[in-house]
């Protein structure tokens, strides 16, 4: 592993707070520390979304997640969702795919539904959430070919929400697999500066953790 590089994990940073019970004083902190540390964004829940963009007043990038956490909302839904929360201000959407299409193999409707958020968000980033700690490498490996093939932004271990988060050997599959301008995201269990650095290692763009800047919060760093 290469030696710890606090600013560029920083940068790699979505600041992340997805729990059902978070209040806006909550989100509200969590957007200051990721204005302070100079995160990539904030990742929160869409009703906050408004809020959060207008209280940051440009400081920092707004994402937020649809479809959240089991994917298995109709496609209009997510759609709507999408365009909703650019209507609201937000730069980056993070999308979870319909995992029980991809168990029956309908790749064409996985790839069509991305192709439609993404058309939904336009020339905002759009990651795909693939779940693999429900999947097989074997479609692992498939959901790289079809989040590249629908024109995406990045693909997305994990929501958090599940039985596993990311992995080191599911980041270094991806970002073996993934197309030319496709992304990896690693999200999910990632509890220290070192596990952060060593995705980032393996091919990880962004870091999707609300840990990292706890931990430099506790560090005084």
């Amino acid at each position: 592993m290469s030696e710890i590089d606090i600013e560029k994990i920083v940068k790699s940073c979505d600041h992340t707070l997805l729990k059902p019970e978070a209040t806006w004083e909550q989100i509200r902190e969590l957007c200051d520390d990721g204005a302070r540390y100079g995160t990539a964004s904030v990742c929160i829940p869409p009703c906050y979304a408004k809020q959060a963009v207008e209280y940051l007043d440009g400081r920092l990038p707004v994402c937020v997640v649809i479809g959240f956490p089991n994917g298995n909302s109709t496609t209009a839904s997510k759609v709507f969702e999408a365009k909703e929360a650019i209507d609201n201000g937000v730069s980056e959407v993070d999308m979870v795919i319909n995992i029980g299409w991809l168990k029956d193999r309908k790749y064409q409707e996985i790839e069509n539904e991305i192709r439609e958020i993404k058309a939904a968000v336009g020339s905002h980033v759009l990651k795909v959430i693939i779940e693999t700690c429900l999947l097989s490498d074997e479609e692992k490996i498939r959901m790289c070919e079809i989040v590249t093939a629908a024109g995406a932004d990045y693909i997305k271990t994990s929501t958090g929400f599940n039985a596993g988060g990311a992995t080191f050997a599911d980041v270094e599959l991806m970002a073996q697999h993934v197309g030319p301008g496709v992304k990896v995201k690693a999200a999910g269990g990632i509890a220290s500066l070192e596990d952060a650095q060593k995705f980032l290692d393996l091919g990880a763009s962004r870091l999707g953790t609300s840990r990292i800047i706890k931990i430099l919060k506790a560090q005084s760093i």
